[in-house]
Order: structure tokens, then sequence, then C-alpha cells
């Protein structure tokens, strides 16, 4: 029974506004994780249809011992859509089971009254644009190569296409991204849920657009090199980050939830990340300062957001009623985490040899991407930061989609950051930006910072010495 009190417990936490779908379902224990998180989907899938029928079999009221009614629709569902109630004989099973003869034929008469041959006829549809989003798998690099994955699937029976693979393809079929390396796609009902690779970290299911942030900040591979990611969880960016500088150099992951930074080190275990430094800490609680992270030069900052770009994780089950999408997108909520945003890119701004930070979020609301980021450099510039937004050369080039001209300053800043719009571009909805220091004004902001008097004065010396030059020729030597 308490693989159902589990089930229940996360549709609780749902109907609270406490989380996603995918985020909630990672804070399981892994042992039970696979089997609660189809229990939990199938239910959200047919929640309108079981609650219709435990309304007309008075099952609540008649039973008292059933206080929780989400504890009811998941042993409800799998007596009447599965195999039956996976568990043994207790109160609240029984009491399901009194009725169980008044819940099947409940269901059947919705059946007839909405007019459906099959069952699956009254699940909840999908968002239409999650059908044109692929299956997207990142090779981990950290434990083999994309040749040795390409061979792998090769021997499990896929082929392998030049051209990019349709998400309605029905084949065993994939192809190679043509925007981020290493990153492989399949057609969007293939599952990896038992794949070999898969649960030993080889493969991460990770969309493409969460991908571009890692690619855009590219830090480097060296034993030297220092990286924060400011916002972990679960770990597929920081995976990416890991891979990229071949697990050498540090990064510190900063996670402030206990549930999921457990589900943070859990991820970096699996994938192997041994460059990582989880911290179970508050980023914005973090002083610049401190000589532990005094070596960073590169920030990925993906902070919490609306997630209004995100069209593929099933968040359509539990945003039914237009009211409450209306709500999660209101312009309170978003001038909100809009502020959170910019507070977080101010503190990123502070570390004092920080070169690059790419800032991003799966909304895709100007208020939280053009709209912030217009703010950041402004605050910059006013603050004499010395940031501005990396060129689209160096930001995804060959991306087409980019920021919109109307919410920023200019076109060229809009050209500099990056857009996914759902349903269009095969991936998600997705934003990401790219902030770099600039060289000259960083040196001079440097040597203010550290009070260097010597070379604050050096060039009145060398002034000075002029002078000298030209009224006392014969001590031109004396004055070098």
């Amino acid at each position: 029974m308490n693989f159902y009190f589990e089930a229940s417990q996360i549709l609780d936490r749902l109907d609270a506004k406490q989380g996603s779908i995918k985020g909630l379902i990672a804070t399981l224990p892994e042992k039970s994780r696979k089997r609660s998180a189809a229990l939990i989907i199938e239910t959200l899938k047919y929640k309108p249809v079981l609650l219709d029928v435990i309304k007309a079999s008075g099952l609540m009221k008649q039973e008292r011992k059933l206080t929780s009614l989400n504890l009811a629709l998941v042993l409800v569902h799998d007596l009447l859509l599965a195999k039956g109630i996976q568990s043994g004989d207790g109160p609240i099973k029984q009491a399901i089971l009194r009725h169980k003869t008044r819940l099947h034929g409940e269901f059947q008469k919705l059946k007839i009254k909405r007019g459906v041959a099959s069952t699956s006829d009254l699940a909840q549809s999908a968002d239409e644009r999650s059908v044109a989003i692929p299956r997207y798998v990142r090779v981990n690099t950290a434990l083999w190569t994309t040749e040795q994955a390409i061979e792998y699937f090769g021997s499990l029976g896929f082929t392998l296409f030049t051209d990019p693979v349709s998400p309605s393809a029905q084949g065993k079929e994939f192809s190679k991204d043509i925007h981020v390396p290493n990153l492989l796609v399949f057609p969007s009902q293939t599952s990896f849920a038992d794949d070999y690779a898969y649960q030993n970290g080889k493969l991460i299911l990770q969309d493409k657009a969460s991908c571009f942030p890692a690619v855009v900040l590219a830090p480097p591979a060296s034993d030297d090199a220092a990286v924060i990611d400011a916002t972990a969880a679960p770990g597929n960016k920081t995976s990416h980050l890991s891979a990229i500088m071949k697990n050498r150099g540090k990064i510190y992951a900063f996670e402030r939830d206990r549930k999921r930074f457990t589900t943070l080190e859990t991820m970096l275990a699996k994938a192997q990340c041994s460059n990582v430094h989880p911290v179970n800490t508050d980023f914005l609680l973090v002083d610049p300062y401190d000589e532990k992270y005094g070596a960073v030069t590169h920030i990925l900052l993906d902070p919490s957001c609306s997630g209004s770009g995100i069209v593929n994780r099933l968040d359509h089950l539990v945003e039914s009623d237009p009211k409450e999408a209306d709500a999660i997108n209101s312009d309170s909520r978003l001038s909100k985490l809009a502020a959170f945003q910019l507070k977080m890119i101010k503190h990123a701004m502070q570390f004092p040899k920080v070169k690059k930070i790419v800032y991003s979020t799966c909304s895709i609301h100007a208020t939280e991407n053009e709209h912030v980021v217009r703010d950041a450099l402004a605050s910059a510039e006013a603050n004499e930061n010395s940031f501005a937004l990396a060129p689209r050369n160096e930001a995804l080039p060959s991306w087409p989609r980019r920021g919109l001209s109307d919410e920023m300053a200019s076109g060229e800043d809009a050209s500099s950051v990056i857009r996914c719009s759902p349903g269009e571009d095969h991936t998600n909805g997705f934003f990401v930006s790219c902030f770099i220091r600039r060289a000259a004004q960083s040196e001079s902001s440097s040597k203010r910072k550290a009070g260097d008097e010597e070379q604050e004065e050096f060039p009145k010396r060398k002034s000075k010495k002029r002078k000298v030059k030209k009224k006392r020729p014969t001590q031109r030597t004396n004055g070098e």
C-alpha cells in the first residue's frame, strides 16, 4: 500500500502547485520511481473520468476511512484500468473492493454516455505541439564516444540517417543533430526506459533546447577551469558542462532545495561527473569574493521560471482549467519571477573573475527573457560592470530564431540571443542569452577593486618623466 500512498502524495503536491509532474516524480525513491511515475501519469490522464465515477458511486461518502480523494483515485484507477489493486488486504483496499461492482457499472455507463468504444478514448489528449518534438538523446562523452553509441544502436537494429529524423517516424531510425554535438535524434515515441546504456548513465534524455546553455557557455576543458551552475538540479545541464570540460577543472553545482539536491547527487553519480562539487546552498547567499570561488570564470544561470515553453512534460494534465493556466502566466507572477531572475544575473556579475554568464529560461514570455536581459545590461552599465551581450557569432550562430527586436534595446541585441518556439522548432520553448565581460574595462575594474595604487599612479609618473626629458636632456637615463 505504500506504493499507492507515495503516488497519492505526489498528486496532493500537484494540486497544491508545489512543482511540475517531472520534478515531483524525481523526488520519489529511485527503486519505486518508474512504477510510481507510470501510475501517476496514467491516473492524471483519466482523472476527470475517475472523478465522475467516484462521485456517481458515492464512494467517498460511504467510506469514511477514505479521507484522501487522491488515494481513492490511484486505487480506483488500478481497479478499473489496470490488473487490479496491487497490495495486500487491508481496510483501505477492502473499502474500495466493497464498491467494485458499482464502480465498474458507473464506468460502463460513462463510456456509453460519451459514445466511446475504447477506454483509451476517455484519456485526456496530449498537447498537440509535443507531437512535433523528437526524442533527443545526449551521449555522455564522459563514458563513451558518439561513434561508440552509434555502433551500439546499430547492434539494436537502428539505422543512422543522414537527413533529420521525423518526430512522427515509426521505424527504428535516428540521426545526428546538426546544432548540438553528441546529440542524437529519434522518433518521438522511442522509449529508453529499459535501455542498458540509459540505465547506466551513458545516455541522457535531454531536450535539444535544454542543451543550448552549456554549448553556448562552452567552459574550457582545463585543470584550472572553475565554473558555477547556479541552479543545478536535476543535473542534466550540469552533466553536460562536465562532459564539455572532459571531467577536468571544477564545477560548483548549487541547489538550495534538499530533495532536489539529492536528485542532483544521484544524477551526477550515475553520469560519473567527477569534476562536479554539489553544494546544498542558495546561490544568492554565496559571497562572490569568497576565496573558494575566486577562480570562477564561467557561470550558468537557469533559474526558476514560468515553464510556459515546456509542452512535452505532461503539465497539460494538471492545467486543464483555463483559469489555472491564466493564473500561472499572470502579469504579476511573471513580474515576480523576472525580478528574481534579474537578481540572479546581477549577483553573478559580482564574481570578480567571471568572463562569461549564460542566462536561460524555459519560458516564451518576453517579461522573463528579453526584458530581463535588457534590464541586466542597463544595470551593468549604470554600475560600471563591464558586461555586454556576446555577438551572434559567439552564441550558436547557425540557430535561426533569435530574440524579439521590439522587446530589446536594439536589433543587434535581439540577434545576440536565442529563442526556441514550441511546435515550430522541434523543441520545447526556450530562451538563451550570453553576457561577456569587456576585456579592457574588466582590467580597469579589477585594478580599482584590488586598490593597486602603484598601477594607478604609473601614468602620472610617465607624464612627469616626459616633462623632465624636455627640460633636462642630460638626466634622461636617471629618469628611467
